[in-house]
């Protein structure tokens, strides 16, 4: 085994503590509930718990060293996540869909999983895991444990954030009210992109 079973405890509170914070994928997660319900944003919360754990997979093995070694091709990955975010935070802040209205959608499964490369928080979670618990022997099996545990806390963290979006959208309506709100999470998203990307 890669791990001790103390190390293991380590990955799991830090997979904890990372996953379950305030962040660009669960700002959007409550918003989501909140706009269009628990059920039609279960593709989004996925695409969150099993699109990041890929991602820390991949880095794991390797990638991550390039990233991180790399200023240019980091500097791009920052900025070009950066714009992705602020676009998000836009498209949460004025979305307010009225009753049979399907021009807006909630974050396909796919889009969710192509976000967590863009995510800033996401690059420096999986490159702390990686110089963290990446272990020289068996590399795969390793970083598969890890992407592992993240599945496993990313399901909890992603459900409860959709929920708790979803369970105020009774009292949050589909007028002003959700629109306050929807405008808080979109100014939460691009603070933290702001935040994470010059903050370095």
């Amino acid at each position: 085994m890669p791990f001790s079973v103390d190390t293991f405890l380590a990955l799991a509170a830090f997979a904890m503590a990372t996953t379950w914070s305030p962040g660009p994928n669960n700002f959007m997660l409550a918003a989501s509930g909140a706009t269009f319900g628990y059920w039609r944003t279960l593709p989004h919360i996925l695409g969150v718990a099993i699109g990041f754990p890929f991602m820390l997979f991949i880095v794991t093995l390797g990638l991550g060293e390039i990233f991180r070694t790399q200023p240019t091709v980091r500097e791009v990955v920052s900025w070009g996540g950066l714009c992705v975010m602020l676009y998000l935070a836009v498209r949460i802040a004025l979305q307010t869909p009225k009753d049979g209205d399907d021009a807006s959608r909630p974050l396909s499964f796919l889009g969710a999983s192509a976000f967590q490369w863009v995510n800033p928080k996401a690059w420096v979670m999986s490159i702390g895991v990686a110089a963290t618990f990446a272990s020289g022997t068996s590399p795969t099996l390793g970083a598969a444990l890890i992407a592992g545990v993240f599945i496993l806390v990313g399901l909890t963290s992603a459900n409860a954030w959709a929920a708790a979006g979803a369970a105020l959208q009774r009292l949050l309506g589909r007028g002003r009210r959700l629109r306050i709100f929807n405008v808080t999470m979109g100014i939460l998203l691009a603070v933290s992109a702001l935040w994470m990307v010059f903050d370095r």
